[in-house]
């Protein structure tokens, strides 16, 4: 190191969805910044997450929803696939997306751009991959996260992918067992399923995405398991890598008979973790949890009472797109004031699971209202029987809506059902607006729509709170008289 090293204001490590927010941020403050980027250009969502995972889903929902044909007097097989084809689809527009965000990348000014991976070295040093050290005022980390996986399926060797590979397949294979029933197991798992892939999902616990409420998980549990091999609470006793494959010795719950099972593929879809391994936070005064990640103010994404701030999938709270984009942007605004330092007030949690039925968690999930020890009852409605459901043969479903007993307002929603990516839209608008349930229901509800279940589920929560009568019974949603 040298007095000649490079000078900035600001540095951005990381150029996925948070550094690319907090770069345009931080630009409103001053021009003197670094963006800082080792790894390929495009984020996460772009590349390997929320987009790719879709255009997979995409046709595999398509296919399946011609096996209810029948029941609506078509007379139409189930489609042939052509994986070859699927994949070319899916790694084109994959693709298209991800130039989208270089273009952006692209329009940053060059003198701002650095290629190279950082560390620290100390709380305003870092040394840059390319032999350079930089000096910054003020760092914002934006490195985001990576699979994690286990030890025991690492003995898949050369068969293991995690969802950053499954991406970049020319065809699909006859065969995967898919580890972790979390947001990414769920989708790619019954995706693939769908597009007549031989699937067996491994879960934990019978835990499912990211459900807390036991009715509601339980429910989902048994629709999934009505679909395809899903083990739940599987004991997974032996992976090792064959000639054939991979073989598997598991048994389904505990007490179950064993198994042993050959597969092309093992996709660990066990989670992510931050990247934090190599930016030589240990040579900062930062605090670190046991993770190793900084501790900060989630209002303000302040480490500490330092110049550094962490913002998206790397500070290891929210790992959504949305969220990354709003922290970026919080980051980028703190950094660029430092050392005025604003709180802003987050948005209501929202969370959708593109499986189908989808998953959606909305405001305070059951386990935290739990915990919370808040005075709340719950509404169920099961979309089982709800009237437009049905009309399309879409009727699996079951919400629960949360409320305050003593404000009438709403907390939270944990759902299972059909669309219910709108319906979560929706309550996280209310939620948000701090609503209460009788003004939610004075709000108009078209007939027929998927929305009157919604409807019935909040006049149910509003009898259960004591602040309305009950229901109409066995209406199917019968329009907005009744």
């Amino acid at each position: 190191m040298n007095d000649e090293m490079k000078r900035v204001d600001i540095a951005i490590i990381g150029t996925g969805t948070a550094g690319m927010g907090a770069y345009r941020e931080a630009l409103k403050f001053t021009d003197n910044i670094a963006l800082i980027e080792g790894g390929e250009y495009g984020t996460t969502c772009a590349r390997v997450g929320c987009m790719p995972s879709k255009l997979l889903i995409a046709p595999a929902e398509a296919r399946h929803h011609t096996k209810v044909f029948q029941q609506f007097g078509l007379d139409v097989g189930v489609p042939k696939v052509m994986g070859s084809v699927v994949m070319e689809r899916v790694k084109s527009e994959r693709d298209r997306f991800v130039n989208f965000v270089k273009a952006d990348i692209n329009e940053f000014a060059s003198e701002h751009r650095i290629k190279a991976y950082a560390s620290f070295v100390d709380d305003h040093t870092l040394a840059l991959s390319n032999g350079q050290f930089l000096k910054a005022d003020r760092i914002v980390i934006a490195t985001g996260s990576k699979a994690h996986i286990p030890e025991l399926l690492k003995e898949a060797q050369d068969l293991l992918i995690t969802n950053d590979d499954v991406f970049d397949w020319d065809d699909l294979p006859k065969s995967v067992a898919v580890f972790g029933a979390g947001i990414i197991g769920l989708e790619l798992g019954q995706a693939l399923h769908r597009l007549g892939v031989n699937v067996q999902l491994f879960g934990a616990g019978n835990s499912v995405g990211p459900l807390t409420d036991p009715l509601v998980k339980d429910y989902a549990i048994n629709t999934f398991k009505a679909e395809f091999p899903f083990h739940s609470a599987s004991e997974v006793n032996l992976i090792k890598r064959i000639d054939e494959g991979v073989e598997v010795t598991f048994a389904s719950a505990p007490e179950a008979q064993e198994q042993v099972q050959v597969f092309d593929y093992l996709l660990a879809a066990t989670g992510r973790r931050a990247n934090v391994g190599n930016l030589g936070l240990e040579n900062t005064t930062l605090i670190r949890d046991e993770r190793g990640i900084p501790l900060y103010e989630t209002l303000s994404l302040q480490c500490g009472n330092s110049h550094i701030f962490i913002a998206g999938d790397v500070n290891g709270d929210l790992p959504l797109l949305h969220e990354a984009s709003d922290e970026g942007r919080l980051a980028g605004e703190n950094a660029g004031r430092y050392p005025e330092v604003f709180k802003r007030a987050r948005k209501v949690p929202l969370g959708v699971v593109f499986s189908d039925p989808q998953i959606a968690t909305v405001g305070k999930s059951y386990a935290e209202l739990l915990q919370s020890g808040d005075k709340f009852v719950a509404g169920d409605v099961s979309f089982e029987n709800q009237g437009r459901a049905r009309v399309m043969l879409v009727n699996k479903g079951l919400m629960r809506l949360y409320g305050d007993i003593e404000s009438g307002c709403l907390l939270g929603a944990e759902m299972i059902g059909p669309r219910h990516e709108h319906l979560a839209h929706l309550l996280a608008w209310v939620i948000q607006m701090r609503m209460t349930v009788s003004e939610v229901l004075q709000m108009p509800f078209y007939h027929p729509v998927i929305e009157e279940g919604l409807r019935t589920g909040l006049r149910v929560l509003q009898k259960e709170m004591g602040m309305g009568p009950q229901p109409p019974l066995n209406c199917i949603d019968c329009g907005p008289g009744a």
